[in-house]
């Protein structure tokens, strides 16, 4: 049973420390500011990929470490994203974040992640997140790109009607709630 409870972060107000700096560190780091390009990120790795120093280039809020992880990188974080494939650090980094009661997610650890990334559709405002509970990240991306090809573009529209009609509606919210319920039923068809 998938007992994860889907949330959307702000994550343009949470520090979030990025542990990691290789192919699976550029991965997260993309997938966080494609998300929210005004995130304030904090990589730290004794080496780094090119591609996140460009990154860090275009993003002034990516902040790039060159040096190995020590407790003191979790100070003044509400998140952590441990992209190592040294398996101690992993653990050490895992453990760190438990006792400062920091959320962290382990990449490719599900038994070690208090949270997991998930592959995300993106129409306009429309984000729509998808898990398979850890089990196979790869389904999850091929599921979505199923989604962004039978969703169609026009539903940003779709959106901002939606979102004058919610603003002119009058009345209590259980009122604008049935409105907006009737309103959208015919999605159902």
């Amino acid at each position: 049973m998938n007992s994860l409870f889907p949330i959307f972060l702000k994550i343009e107000n949470l520090q979030t420390l990025v542990v990691g700096g290789g192919y699976v560190g550029l991965e997260k780091v993309t997938a966080l500011l494609s998300n929210a390009p005004h995130a304030p990120v904090t990589l730290v790795s004794p080496e780094i990929r090119q591609e996140i120093v460009d990154l860090a280039e275009q993003h002034p809020n990516l902040q790039l470490i060159y040096d190995s992880y020590a407790i003191k990188y979790l100070d003044n974080n509400d998140l952590v994203i441990v992209a190592t494939n040294d398996k101690a650090v992993n653990i050490q980094v895992q453990t760190d974040c438990k006792t400062r009661r920091i959320l962290v997610n382990v990449a490719d650890t599900p038994d070690l992640c208090d949270f997991y990334l998930s592959s995300v559709v993106k129409k306009g405002d429309l984000k729509i997140a998808i898990s398979t509970n850890g089990k196979s990240p790869t389904f999850a991306k091929r599921f979505r790109e199923v989604l962004e090809d039978i969703l169609p573009d026009s539903l940003q529209e779709t959106l901002d009607n939606l979102q004058a009609i919610r603003n002119r509606l009058k009345g209590d919210f259980q009122h604008k709630m049935e409105r907006l319920n009737e309103i959208t039923k015919v999605m159902k068809s």
